[in-house]
């Protein structure tokens, strides 16, 4: 059996092949388990393997391709309009199949699993803030309840719990008392755990090479330049910066037609986690740009000026995925232009 393509649509444990022969004949179109995938894989000449990117694909993908085998991943959205009919297993592998050939299909890398280690250690992380922050609003919404209005922002409500317990006016009773103690313990241990893992996050940046290149770049911090050595690797799978910062969904949206170019704002598409660090990285150095006299500051300051702190933070996040670009596909170190002097800064 002479196998050229095969498509194989991924699940927990029963995964559907379509293969074809060099000729486009179908030669495979069938179901197998996850314990016969590599049994069966092992005994077909090399040949170019299609998957979905999807849970598992990375490790399915780096254990097919230490059998001799072409792994191509691809996004899910850009398989369905190759499949025919109903969606199962059999339609969704040769729908597979057939997207892996086509020349204009773009193909997501496979992961290392060093870099799966950090997306992992970021994904913790992010749960954690995520159970802090619903725990903070049920305190916040619990206390409104009772009269006892505390102001967003979790610093001032872990400020305010203590205050709030001490005091005896508020008429909070007994059993709310002792629920809010418990509930501000179990907000002091997130906020230990968060410190302790990003604590270990400053540790693996330090320790990676890469990341200590990025961390020199303004608006980026050890948890921005792990999450992206994590997310992109050394990012040489985009031709250009621009083409990493369209995957972050940092540029425009684009409704045109005939001669008439409409752009909207920026189209969201992508790592939404990435996307969010960088703007957020990228709105902390515009709060201390001002203070700054560096050609990069100065024409920050400026569009602060012209389109406000929102507009500017994203701006800064897109040059700074191109900068991250220009630093991880080409080794480059980040070079900081000099200082100029307020008197021809102004």
């Amino acid at each position: 059996m002479k196998v050229k393509t095969l498509g194989i649509d991924l699940a927990k444990e029963t995964f559907g092949l379509h293969g074809v022969d060099p000729l486009g004949r179908v030669v495979v179109h069938r179901r197998i388990t996850r314990k016969q995938l590599l049994g069966f894989l092992v005994k077909l000449e090399p040949c170019l393997v299609g998957m979905e990117a999807c849970g598992s694909a990375h490790y399915w993908a780096r254990e097919i391709e230490k059998l001799g085998h072409t792994v191509k991943l691809m996004s899910p959205q850009f398989v369905i309009p190759y499949r025919k009919g109903n969606k199962n297993d059999p339609n969704d592998a040769e729908a597979i199949c057939e997207a892996v050939t086509r020349p204009s299909m773009r193909f997501v890398p496979i992961k290392h699993e060093e870099q799966q280690d950090l997306q992992a250690l970021h994904r913790v992380r992010e749960q954690l803030v995520k159970n802090r922050t619903a725990l903070a609003n049920q305190i916040r919404g619990l206390l409104r309840e009772r009269g006892v209005v505390v102001a967003q922002a979790i610093a001032r409500l872990r400020a305010a719990l203590p205050v709030i317990l001490e005091d005896q006016s508020n008429r909070l009773s007994a059993l709310m008392r002792e629920l809010l103690g418990e509930m501000a313990e179990r907000l002091r241990m997130f906020d230990d755990r968060l410190r302790q893992y990003d604590q270990r996050i400053a540790r693996v940046c330090q320790q990676d090479e890469r990341c200590r290149r990025l961390v020199k770049v303004e608006g980026v911090g050890p948890l921005v330049a792990t999450a992206v050595v994590g997310a992109i690797g050394n990012a040489r799978q985009f031709t250009n910066g621009r083409e990493l910062s369209a995957w972050l969904g940092l540029v425009p949206r684009e409704h045109s037609s005939g001669n008439r170019t409409i752009l909207l704002g920026i189209s969201k598409r992508g790592n939404r986690y990435l996307r969010t660090l960088l703007i957020h990285g990228a709105r902390a150095a515009t709060r201390v740009a001002e203070r700054k006299c560096d050609a990069r500051s100065i024409w920050l300051s400026r569009l602060k000026l012209r389109g406000g702190p929102n507009v500017a933070a994203v701006a800064l996040a897109n040059k700074n995925a191109r900068v991250l670009w220009a630093l991880l596909a080409r080794g480059d170190s980040y070079r900081v232009r000099p200082a100029l002097d307020r008197a021809s800064a102004a």
